[in-house]
């Protein structure tokens, strides 16, 4: 048969060319179409039998086919061998592998009964097309790891209300292995997306070379074919992990089959199992989830003729690249506006930045336990972070002259408080007061001189008596008197000060009660 001569023929070629001919190896290999290590690799072993051309000229082909391939099949047949295409998809997913040098190797084995390389590939990409369509797509080796939500949620049970939140499943796969990792987590926010991928490359024990995302509005910001645009805390964790983070193209689902088809595994062997269970905290469902997800990584699977684990510990796990030293820690990233008091404020909490920066916007970074404050990134301010109404002041952050205030200083505040009235400026005095440095209370009496551009003096005024009475002193209190036009209600101690007259025609006497 014509493959049969052909693979012969390739193998008297190569010994004829060195041995007649004395071409070197790379001109064997380019005249051939064979690779330099195949070529390389027959030559030695004809050094070796101290081979010459008349000798190699008088074997035939059964002979030659024994001499070089001792272990192989080398008996005439009509019949081809298949090769074995589940160990082909498998090597193809390691670096380097081929399918020219897997048709090499099988032709090796089997000299007289193998197809070639035109039909070795036509018949593997027919075996694809059996396959599922996870399976159809060749990932190599510790390269890809493919990330999503699944569709469905499971309610969460509050102990003592009886208050029901639905879980989000996050589900992770790996690219040539199919290895899956799922947890569940209250939402689909940054955070519980960032630190889900942590603790799936926790699971895996080293982290891939690429994340493939779906368009998922916490990681990328901006969906885009060609330029997506990803969350800088998303980019922030793939930097420590040193991922790439490459989103699936919009309404492509072949980009993302390995995770789609995780999903439905997920929904099938864990969520359909736990359907009719309750669970009443996080912790109790992922332990649910975990003891279930081994179950599915070590079932062994019809289209693998073997576990995900097994899969995982033969082709990906080799291939992964080693954690870092230290565990990721989420970090919170927003841009924020230096005020006039040179303080950026995050949650309830202000932080001071170099005066200089007044009116700049500057990037800050919110750790469990400590913010960061980055100017060009270049860092300018560090706080342990607070999670309680207050201010943290530097004092090298604050100005020798207060020019950067537009010339407001504490002497201008407090006379256009008395300016407004008499409770205004009690009001102001006592925020001075309450403050470290009187510095510190300037953004909130330029607040209450922002107010007056909205509200006459009087009634403005009238508002700071009550919250002068009733010691309110944050600024948003103050509008909410207003806001809800309590200063212009009656003034309940003024009436209480005048009781009703007592001597009433409606009004029985003692006399009444014998």
């Amino acid at each position: 048969m014509p493959a049969q001569r052909l693979s012969m023929r390739k193998l008297r070629n190569v010994l004829r060319m060195k041995l007649q001919s004395n071409l070197s190896v790379r001109q064997i290999s380019r005249s051939l179409c064979t690779s330099v290590g195949a070529v390389s690799k027959l030559l030695q072993k004809a050094n070796q039998y101290g081979l010459t051309w008349d000798y190699v000229e008088s074997l035939d082909n059964v002979e030659l086919a024994r001499l070089f391939y001792p272990k192989s099949d080398v008996r005439q047949s009509d019949k081809f061998e298949l090769p074995d295409w589940l160990h082909v998809f498998a090597e193809l997913s390691k670096p380097g592998v081929t399918k020219t040098l897997l048709r090499e190797e099988y032709a090796e084995q089997y000299p007289n009964r193998s197809y070639s390389y035109s039909q070795y590939c036509h018949y593997f990409r027919e075996w694809q097309k059996q396959q599922r369509r996870s399976m159809r797509q060749i990932h190599n080796a510790g390269e890809k790891l493919f990330v999503d939500y699944a569709g469905q949620t499971v309610s969460i049970v509050g102990h003592t209300v009886g208050e029901v939140r639905y879980a989000q499943i996050f589900i992770a796969v790996m690219g040539a292995s199919n290895y899956t990792y799922a947890e569940a987590t209250y939402t689909q926010t940054l955070s519980d997306w960032v630190q889900s991928h942590a603790r799936a490359l926790e699971y895996l024990g080293g982290f891939t070379t690429m994340v493939v995302p779906d368009n998922l509005k916490s990681g990328v910001t901006k969906a885009c074919n060609y330029d997506p645009q990803i969350n800088p805390a998303y980019q922030q964790m793939a930097a420590h992990y040193g991922v790439a983070i490459m989103p699936a193209r919009v309404r492509k689902p072949k980009d993302k089959a390995k995770v789609e088809v995780g999903v439905q595994v997920i929904e099938r062997w864990i969520l359909a199992r736990i359907r009719h269970m309750t669970f009443f905290s996080l912790a109790e469902l992922n332990h649910t989830i975990k003891a279930l997800l081994e179950d599915v990584n070590n079932r062994h699977s019809k289209h693998l003729k073997a576990s995900r684990k097994q899969w995982f510990d033969t082709i990906d796990k080799p291939a992964l690249l080693p954690l870092p030293k230290h565990p990721y820690e989420y970090i919170d990233i927003k841009t924020v506006k230096v005020n006039i008091d040179y303080h950026v404020q995050y949650d309830v909490h202000l932080y001071s930045v170099p005066h200089n920066l007044v009116g700049e916007r500057i990037e800050l970074h919110a750790k469990c336990n400590m913010i960061e404050l980055y100017f060009k990134h270049k860092l300018v301010a560090n706080h342990v972070r607070q999670y309680r109404y207050g201010m943290s002041t530097t004092p090298a952050h604050m100005p020798a002259k207060h020019q950067t205030y537009h010339k407001w200083d504490d002497k201008r505040l407090r006379k256009w408080a008395d300016d407004v009235g008499s409770e205004c400026g009690k009001w102001v005095e006592t925020q001075f007061a309450r403050k470290s440095h009187k510095e510190q209370a300037f953004r909130v009496c330029l607040g209450m001189l922002s107010l007056s551009k909205t509200y006459p003096n009087i009634r403005l005024d009238k508002a700071c008596a009550i919250a002068n009475r009733y010691q309110l002193y944050r600024l948003k209190q103050i509008k909410d008197i207003l806001t809800s036009n309590q200063d212009k209600l009656v003034n309940i101690e003024e009436n209480a000060a005048s009781p009703l007259d007592q001597h009433h025609e409606n009004i029985r006497g003692p006399q009444s009660f014998h």
